[in-house]
């Protein structure tokens, strides 16, 4: 039987647990998760096993990043069951602070990001997340002070805005993200996967289906607007509500207007039913 990693729930705690390793001068990896942890979640941490001696795996669904009409009282929360995955996975230490601790009475203090959180993708339908998503994960940064912290690149805005975060605040680590992990059809592993349906469900690789066959197309030399047209009616054929479908540089998420402006990314949003899922794919 795999052994309990180390469960930390207030800050000195964490710092308690993570001082042996200090002492040792043995490198750290944080992995930071939501919980409902999936297979994409622990491909991180098999990767961060490979890149520090010691995984700390952070679970906490962060307030502060959901906007009153969202999902944050019914995200999928399995506590134990994550906890038994990590323990098989053979992680260290499980950082799982409450609201509480994570933003106590008085807390005053939140960032403001700038650059690629105001692309205009997920900013635009969800003003409030890019402050959230930097105030939490430079508190988490700070708290754990890991070498290196590793991301999934599903979340491509985020991991641009966290890899800027961390640079432009000086922060001693390096951010690496890693390729989504998909199901066999192409849909991106998501904790809000189990929202779908089983039709829903069966329409949701259409999102990745699209992706590949506009980033080959613009590959190919074929105008970018006309690609990304045909790709957003093919999208709510499929009976989703399109929130975007766009193709931006791979690192400023700035427009393009052609491959000559590269490196390019796709990224798209949209809904169906009630679960809006993300996805995007290099050109």
């Amino acid at each position: 039987m795999a052994s309990r990693p180390i469960i930390s729930r207030t800050v000195p705690a964490l710092r308690k647990a993570l001082q042996p390793y200090r002492a040792k001068r043995q490198t750290i990896a944080l992995v930071p998760t939501m919980g409902a942890l999936h297979s994409g979640h622990l491909a991180l941490v098999k990767e961060a096993q490979k890149r520090a001696k010691r995984v700390v795996v952070s679970i906490f669904v962060n307030p502060t990043q959901f906007a009153p009409h969202e999902d944050f009282g019914s995200y999928p929360r399995r506590f134990e069951a994550d906890v038994k995955a990590l323990s098989e996975a053979k992680v260290d230490l499980v950082w799982a602070p409450s609201p509480a601790v994570m933003y106590p009475e008085g807390f005053a203090t939140r960032l403001a990001p700038e650059g690629a959180a105001l692309a205009g993708l997920e900013d635009k339908f969800r003003p409030h997340f890019f402050g959230g998503v930097a105030t939490v994960v430079s508190k988490l940064f700070t708290q754990v002070a890991p070498d290196v912290a590793i991301f999934g690149q599903k979340d491509y805005q985020q991991l641009r805005v966290v890899t800027q975060m961390a640079k432009d605040l000086d922060l001693p680590l390096k951010v690496i993200g890693l390729p989504t992990v998909r199901e066999k059809d192409g849909l991106a592993l998501s904790s809000r996967n189990v929202y779908l349906s089983e039709l829903e469900r069966g329409h949701a690789p259409v999102l990745y289906r699209t992706l590949k066959n506009c980033a080959a197309r613009i590959k190919a030399g074929e105008p970018i607007e006309m690609v990304l047209e045909e790709g957003r009616l093919e999208i709510t054929r499929a009976e989703f509500a399109l929130d975007y479908l766009d193709a931006r540089h791979a690192l400023s998420l700035a427009p393009v207007a052609s491959v000559k402006d590269g490196p390019i990314r796709l990224l798209v949003a949209a809904k169906i039913g009630k679960t809006r899922l993300i996805d995007n794919l290099a050109v």
